[in-house]
């Protein structure tokens, strides 16, 4: 038995009793998760984030009447919000990107490997993102129409003349889907610097996690748009 403590409390919200049922199978083998809770709406997640302590709510977003997208952005709009992991059946979902863009820290298929899921919610727990490059490859597909021109007008742009030339080259990077040891090859640095140099980019930029800098990153014109990065494989 763990110490309750140290336990990450993970909530699970799919209008599917039977998928429910397989993510509490899956956490319930693991001795630092425990599921403190299940909705099967997103009205119902709602309730249920502002009743019980959660740190990772793993959510649907195609549900009947409050979809994973208006819920996510009610869920992660408090200062003490769970994270949020998107869930959905196909890699290329509008849905589950609109969710990313509400405020949730990650991305994950239904069907997973159950490692996948424990590590994606650890990792989501500590403050990074579970995003694959190639599910950031596609959401800047998908938003890439929207997304407004380099240059444009916002109230944002000023932070990031606070970057140093070494932190817009590694947002750029993580715009591009490389992970922290990537990031260490790729600029001959320890891990312990690159996070340093992360953890200085998201307080300058106000960046709730890499997600968010993702999509800063292409909505600032740091890259112009898909296809400009290196196509990672």
């Amino acid at each position: 038995m763990t110490d309750d403590r140290w336990d990450i409390r993970v909530a699970i919200v799919d209008d599917q009793a039977l998928v429910r049922t397989g993510f509490r199978m899956v956490l319930d083998a693991e001795p630092d998760l425990v599921v403190v809770g299940e909705a099967g709406d997103g009205a119902a997640a709602i309730e249920l984030a502002r009743s019980t302590p959660i740190d990772v709510m793993l959510m649907d977003v195609r549900m009947p009447g409050v979809d994973g997208i208006a819920a996510t952005a009610e869920v992660t709009a408090g200062p003490a919000s769970p994270r949020v992991i998107v869930l959905t059946t196909f890699d290329l979902d509008e849905y589950a990107f609109a969710a990313i863009r509400a405020g949730a820290s990650g991305f994950l298929l239904k069907d997973a490997r159950p490692q996948e899921l424990t590590t994606a919610i650890r990792t989501v727990h500590a403050g990074e993102a579970a995003l694959a490059p190639r599910v950031t490859r596609r959401m800047i597909e998908l938003f890439a129409a929207d997304l407004p021109a380099s240059g444009a007008a916002d109230a944002r742009a000023e932070l990031f003349d606070r970057l140093s030339p070494r932190e817009r080259e590694i947002l750029v990077a993580i715009a591009e889907g490389l992970n922290n040891s990537e990031l260490a090859s790729r600029f001959f640095l320890s891990e312990s610097t690159v996070k340093t140099h992360v953890g200085r980019i998201l307080q300058k930029l106000d960046a709730r996690d890499r997600v968010h800098l993702v999509i800063l990153a292409y909505e600032h014109g740091l890259l112009s748009g898909p296809g400009t990065s290196p196509e990672r494989r």
